[in-house]
């Protein structure tokens, strides 16, 4: 029987939350204090329907503060510009997208948050089914691990094998490779793979935040259909409701539509190059100076990097220093790459 687990990580700047899947990361949430809370899942608002695209069943809102949000409605209950509506947030926003919101009741008033998105801690446990929460060290060190692993492509499938999870303005795509999978009857180590590979799909595309159509290339040919959909159907039940399996195509792709609840993880924590943000970075430094001033206290710790993670890291460090005192200095080297960021002991 799968056992789930919850941490959390408070952090200087932002808070992460992790939900373990049989001890591999499942799901990743991260709050920053900056995030917008009108755009949260969950959030409730009156917002005002700013206009209508009727041949798109569609209603744009303004939840206020320069926040929108699209409603989608049925021809029946077409709403009115103009009118005040209570809404809930139940998709974040995205890359080039706005947040989805559902339609709650009649309003009245100009634009406001009315409830705030329901607290981490509170998400954690309903992802995991009531599992005691662990924070601390531990929290802090599961939760650098889900974040490394949110952001790679390549994934080993326990057995031999590894899938590949590439993001796409269509789709996301997955590519299973039998690799150095070893057996000696070809078809059932196929089998064997692939179904090992939609275990590991269902719970990687939950850590990285990714929904929408999903294409999963399957690897050999002749494939069992229903063993095959009866495994998609199991390991994606938790993304329910809203998931769809198709059946396996004749060229052996295995289609899906998975709802989109929140934001990709990718889009968080990078730049649209791909390449680790500022923000990011600049909270990776402060986590390496807490670490290192809990693991020497009273040491005095110097930090370098360059300037523009330095500009970012400012406010960081200044509740930091009433954490731990003014024993850490940190140094913008303009000859130093974005991602190098060093951590040691003053002289």
């Amino acid at each position: 029987m799968s056992e789930r687990r919850a941490y959390l990580d408070r952090g200087l700047g932002e808070t992460r939350g992790v939900v373990t899947l049989d001890g591999r990361p499942e799901r990743l949430l991260i709050r920053r204090d900056d995030d917008e809370p009108r755009l949260l899942i969950g959030a409730r608002l009156v917002a005002r329907v700013a206009s209508l695209e009727p041949a798109l069943g569609t209603a744009f809102l303004d939840l206020g503060q320069g926040a929108e949000a699209i409603l989608p409605f049925k021809p029946d209950a077409r709403p009115v510009r103009g009118q005040a509506i209570e809404v809930e947030i139940r998709s974040e926003p995205r890359r080039g997208k706005l947040a989805i919101a559902r339609f709650v009741g009649p309003a009245e008033g100009a634009p406001k948050l009315i409830a705030a998105a329901p607290d981490l801690a509170i998400e954690l446990a309903a992802l995991s089914h009531g599992a005691s929460l662990v924070e601390g060290t531990s929290a802090r060190q599961v939760a650098d691990e889900a974040e490394a692993e949110a952001l790679e492509v390549l994934h080993p499938v326990p057995g031999g094998g590894q899938i590949a999870i590439e993001p796409t303005r269509a789709l996301t795509a997955i590519d299973v490779d039998l690799s150095d999978r070893k057996g000696g009857d070809a078809k059932r180590v196929t089998r064997q793979a692939n179904l090992a590979a939609l275990g590991m799909a269902a719970r990687l595309l939950r850590l990285k935040g990714l929904g929408g159509i999903v294409v999963i290339d399957l690897v050999g040919r002749g494939h069992d259909g229903h063993a095959l959909l009866a495994a998609a159907r199991a390991a994606f039940g938790p993304d329910n409701p809203g998931v769809a399996i198709g059946p396996v195509g004749r060229f052996g792709t295995m289609e899906l539509s998975l709802p989109r609840r929140v934001r990709p993880l990718a889009e968080q924590l990078c730049r649209e190059d791909g390449a680790l943000s500022d923000r990011t970075l600049a909270q990776q430094l402060i986590r390496r100076l807490q670490a290192e001033a809990a693991a020497q206290p009273g040491a005095r710790l110097t930090a370098a990097c360059s300037p523009a993670i330095a500009t970012v890291a400012e406010p960081f460090a200044r509740l930091l220093a009433e954490q731990i005192g003014a024993r850490f200095s940190i140094t913008p080297d303009p000859a130093r790459s974005r991602e190098r960021l060093d951590v040691g002991f003053a002289r």
